[in-house]
């Protein structure tokens, strides 16, 4: 039984260390977003059975199709994570991240380390694939190392039998500053049969419709774009430029109380660099910064929240 469909724009929530908790995947969910991803996991973590690793792969009840994303830069390793994560209920697809370019990730061999292999990635990607008892294997990839070569790493996913493709349209050394290459993006879904999902820089609705005409990308994967703007899913879901106020309220108020759910008391604090980014462009947003980095009781939090963005709310 497939379940995704890709005769619409596919709407998938990007992968995002420290952000795309189950909380944050539930919200986006409810209000629009097509497929959902947990952060990246490390296959060694998995396999050496991390409970904290485990945490992450919870997943909500309403995240259906729901994809766990790993990286890993071991056949054997990246076997036994596929074979632990085939045990597990309730996850649709295995993603292999080829693409982040963090340090600490490409300097272990994982991640867009791979690109610059596109053999290593074959085989690590193809091992994923073998394995996987799941309903879909996917990567997600950059388009080079240093150099740009994306018909490349584009033809090597393929030639592994994914089911689709999600294409940040930097470089590892171009991280998260250089000017994203769509045109590298439509060349792909030029050159490969499978859906490619296009990524990078999709920060509001009117860009990401110009994304989606210009690639001619089977969907779009939003990350940093979503953070503090969750609403950019129900934007393209309805096909609406604004959002109200009330709607945007509503929304901050369900992750706040899903983050305290999942995180318990400690939630409140996790919540203020969020409330960073959902304050942004407010009225008295630093003040009401300063304010809520200091309150630590839930209570206390979820007023001060609501009274602000009530606030807002009547001004405009």
């Amino acid at each position: 039984m497939k379940k995704l469909d890709f005769s619409q724009p596919l709407m998938v929530l990007a992968p995002l260390a420290g952000y795309t908790d189950l909380p944050f995947r539930a919200v986006v969910k409810k209000f629009g977003a097509d497929l959902t991803i947990s952060e990246m996991i490390s296959s060694n973590a998995l396999v050496y059975n991390s409970q904290k690793t485990f945490k992450m792969i919870e997943k909500s009840p309403s995240e259906d199709p729901y994809f766990v994303q790993i990286a890993g830069n071991k056949a054997e390793l990246v076997r036994d994570a596929v074979e632990i994560l085939n045990d597990m209920e309730g996850i649709d697809g295995i993603d292999l991240n080829c693409g982040c370019p963090a340090p600490k990730v490409f300097n272990h061999g994982s991640g867009s380390n791979l690109l610059g292999d596109l053999k290593k990635l074959e085989e690590i990607l193809g091992t994923v694939k073998k394995y996987n008892k799941k309903l879909y294997t996917s990567a997600k990839v950059r388009i080079g190392v240093n150099e740009k070569i994306p018909v490349d790493i584009a033809k090597a996913v393929e030639s592994c039998g994914v089911d689709f493709i999600s294409v940040h349209g930097r470089t590892r050394a171009g991280k998260y500053k250089a000017p994203v290459d769509y045109d590298a993006i439509k060349a792909i879904k030029e050159a490969v049969s499978i859906p490619v999902i296009a990524n990078g820089d999709i920060k509001d609705y009117a860009k990401a419709k110009e994304v989606l005409a210009h690639t001619k990308a089977d969907g779009l994967m939003i990350g940093r774009g979503a953070i503090g703007k969750p609403w950019i899913f129900y934007q393209l879901k309805n096909g609406v430029e604004d959002i109200s106020e009330d709607i945007k309220k509503a929304i901050i108020l369900e992750h706040y109380d899903a983050v305290l759910r999942f995180h318990g008391e400690h939630g409140a604090i996790m919540f203020r660099k969020l409330l960073h980014s959902y304050s942004k462009g407010y009225n008295g947003a630093s003040e009401f910064r300063d304010i809520i980095n200091t309150i630590k009781e839930p209570d206390i939090m979820r007023d001060t929240i609501e009274s602000f963005f009530t606030e807002n709310e009547l001004q405009n």
